[in-house]
């Protein structure tokens, strides 16, 4: 350990653990000790601190141990000790740190300035933890930099910024060089910033990239079963299965030494561009803790080597960056150049199954006039039919590599692309169009994508754009056939027609005991693996994470138990599952990673069950908001009365049959019920209850169960009559 490297993080570790004491004096002088202390909407308290300690931190009170615990942890000041070349003290100042930062943090949020102001965003809630967090775990984020400082200019920041994107990392960013930042040099130059950009602007302060610590100690107890107060657990698992690095751009000040102290002992390496002492030899991280004086042109890349990333980077010739850090990009009505479909005028795409002597692989054409015939603002009508040929191809594949499409398009830096089939919505920035970009790159896009992401069982593919008026009806009226087609085979595909399910294990790369076993008629907790999709991974990867489970004997068909299932998840969580019911909550459920959309829990008073979705930030009839169950479900556990879910398996025939199925549900936040309208009536319907989506409980009749029971009687809703739940 260097001894410039070690008296300079002991030294700003003081530093930040005695303002954070005088700052917690200050709050509670203000606001009393009992004044509550929390990061908005987030079930792990102050993360840090709860994942490393166990401590709930709830009001200032609760601070004064934590604060203690971090001055306990001080090594003394350099000049009052002899140096030992040994990283243990450096880390635990660096520790102290993380905890004396997030106690600052916390505070700023009862006494400001608040951590949020409009620019720089502050602590991330749960719903951007799961939204962001389910990238890490397929791979579209294989990790993330935490960028401390400033880059020579905003032009240099750019470049930085882009070439990060490109790569899919995210990029969080905090601290400043005599009050300039990294990200307001992006913001100067016209870059957006945000979660959907993956350019993250936390705080002006280096304090805030306790929020970059806070999303990795998070995803370690929601994904990684770790318990809070397993200190060694959270630390090895960011190690391990975290890809993170610091990239500090500017003279390295005290303070900055002792947050990266921190880092490291997540397992996050620092990559400096100012020549600092360095720290080579590898243990507490993967390889080399501290590399300095690294050109910034290099600087990206040496960081991923030190960190050990596998980054993908696909090779698509367009005049724009390109990469999923793009698919969240937002084109401002104001900044469009052309915009098609979503009303302004005919759209439609289409992946259609041809021989393979019909396909002519590579070919890309635009038949009719291309955006530069278009004035500024002004529309284009639009039809993109893709025909693809393969031996492996199955026209069931279809609508999985239709889906790709939004993906692909949505890569296109400059380019915002929603919604599917003949509903789609594309934006054309006037940037991305000043540089070049035209309809047969977002041909190019698509092409290179499908061939790359489905080689195993794509041979050839045909991209052809249509542009006038006549042409786009024709051919979208074919599409339209198509799509109801396919509309009908899959409301024919149910449980009892095929004789496979498929594992989902994507999320085991966080969640090592998950399974998930996706079948027609219960999709993937995360919504977005279907049984389709799960048969199209397992075509194209035959190792991957989604494997075939032949159903063996069927043991009860109202539980969903099967022998070969059973047996499948013995085998996939490493022997620490040995039974499943696919269709109850209360015996043997399904095990949650993190990445549910929602939430199911027993209301013991109402004879039934709630609902809750992520989105929703409020109360619950069982008195826990999505967050705090969230923190009970996740970590690849069975919990009998709990079970995170996709949201399309509420209106499934085989949603929690064994124990009553959708009569048993009687609450659910307003914009679930009104989301899940459409089917809520139709399985009413089959149900004999056309009103039952009236006589489900939403917030506005109520949170508690005193609230919502009157309501259950007054509309008779059906679980108050059935046999009892429990």
């Amino acid at each position: 350990m260097s001894k410039l490297i070690a008296a300079a993080a002991i030294r700003g570790a003081h530093n930040i653990v005695k303002k954070a004491e005088q700052r917690l004096k200050e709050a509670i002088d203000a606001r009393g000790p009992h004044c509550p202390v929390e990061f908005p909407n987030t079930a792990y308290y102050l993360p840090v601190i709860y994942a490393l300690t166990g401590r709930k931190v709830s009001r200032l009170a609760d601070l004064e141990p934590v604060l203690a615990l971090a001055r306990e942890l001080l090594p003394p000041l350099p000049a009052e000790r002899l140096w030992t070349p040994y990283l243990g003290a450096t880390l635990d100042a660096g520790i102290a740190t993380l905890f004396a930062e997030e106690a600052l943090e916390a505070i700023r949020y009862i006494l400001g300035p608040p951590p949020a102001d409009g620019f720089w965003l502050g602590a991330a809630n749960d719903v951007i933890m799961r939204e962001r967090g389910i990238e890490f775990v397929d791979g579209r984020a294989p990790g993330f930099a935490a960028v401390v400082g400033k880059a020579p200019n905003a032009e240099v920041a750019v470049r930085l910024a882009r070439e990060m994107q490109q790569k899919s990392l995210y990029v969080f960013m905090a601290g400043h060089v005599e009050g300039e930042t990294f990200a307001r040099q992006l913001a100067e130059a016209g870059v957006q910033l945000g979660w959907e950009s993956r350019l993250v602007p936390f705080g002006q302060e280096v304090y805030s990239h306790i929020y970059s610590l806070g999303f990795a100690a998070r995803v370690a107890l929601s994904f990684g079963g770790v318990t809070p107060g397993d200190y060694n657990g959270v630390l090895l698992y960011n190690k391990n299965r975290v890809f993170a690095f610091v990239l500090a751009l500017g003279p390295v000040t005290d303070e900055w030494y002792a947050t990266a102290a921190g880092a490291i002992s997540f397992g996050f390496p620092t990559i400096a561009q100012e020549e600092i002492p360095q720290i080579l030899p590898s243990g507490v991280c993967t390889y080399e803790h501290v590399v300095s004086g690294v050109p910034l042109e290099k600087i990206v890349d040496r960081a991923i080597e030190v960190r050990g990333l596998k980054v993908p980077v696909a090779e698509v010739q367009v005049p724009v960056a390109f990469g999923p850090a793009f698919e969240g990009e937002i084109v401002r009505r104001a900044d469009t150049q052309v915009e098609i479909g979503g009303g302004a005028s005919p759209a439609f795409e289409w992946v259609t199954m041809r021989p393979m002597r019909e396909v002519e692989d590579g070919v890309i054409e635009v038949l009719g006039p291309d955006l530069d015939s278009v004035p500024e603002g002004g529309s284009l009508p639009y039809g993109m039919v893709v025909e693809v040929a393969g031996r492996k191809l199955q026209e069931d594949f279809e609508p999985v590599l239709e889906r790709r499409i939004h993906h692909f398009i949505n890569y296109l830096e400059g380019v915002a692309h929603t919604a599917q089939r003949d509903i789609l919505r594309l934006r054309i920035s006037k940037k991305a169009f000043q540089a070049g970009l035209r309809l047969h790159h977002l041909g190019e896009a698509v092409y290179a994508k499908m061939k790359s992401e489905f080689s195993s069982i794509l041979d050839k593919v045909r991209v052809t754009i249509y542009t006038r008026p006549e042409e786009v009806e024709a051919r979208r009226e074919e599409a339209r056939a198509s799509y109801a087609r396919r509309d009908q085979r899959l409301a024919a595909l149910t449980d009892d027609s095929v004789d496979v399910f498929y594992t989902c294990t994507l999320c085991q790369s966080f969640a090592p005991t998950h399974v998930c076993i996706v079948t027609p008629e219960r999709i993937g907790l995360c919504g977005s693996v279907s049984w389709l999709d799960a048969r199209a991974s397992y075509e194209i990867k035959p190792t991957g994470p989604n494997q075939p489970v032949p159903l063996g004997t069927l043991l009860d068909p109202v539980k969903g138990r099967y022998s070969g299932v059973n047996e499948a998840l013995a085998r996939y969580s490493q022997g620490k599952l040995t039974a499943l019911n696919l269709y109850s909550m209360l015996e043997d459920p399904m095990t949650s990673c993190g990445c549910f959309e929602a939430i199911l829990a027993v209301v013991p008073e109402a004879n039934g069950v709630m609902i809750v979705n992520r989105e929703y930030a409020g109360e619950t009839p069982v008195g826990m908001k999505f967050s705090t169950l969230a923190g009970m479900v996740g970590g690849g556990q069975q919990m009998p009365g709990f079970m995170g879910i996709g949201k399309v398996y509420i209106t499934s025939r085989r949603f929690i049959q064994a124990d009553g199925g959708l009569k048993r549900v009687v609450w659910m936040p307003r914009q679930l019920k009104e989301l899940l309208k459409p089917g809520l009536i139709k399985r009413g319907e089959e149900l004999g209850l056309p009103d039952l989506w009236e006589r489900i409980a939403d917030e506005t009749v109520g949170t508690t169960p005193e609230e919502i029971l009157p309501y259950l009687q007054e509309k008779k809703h059906p679980a108050l009559e059935m046999e009892p739940l429990m």
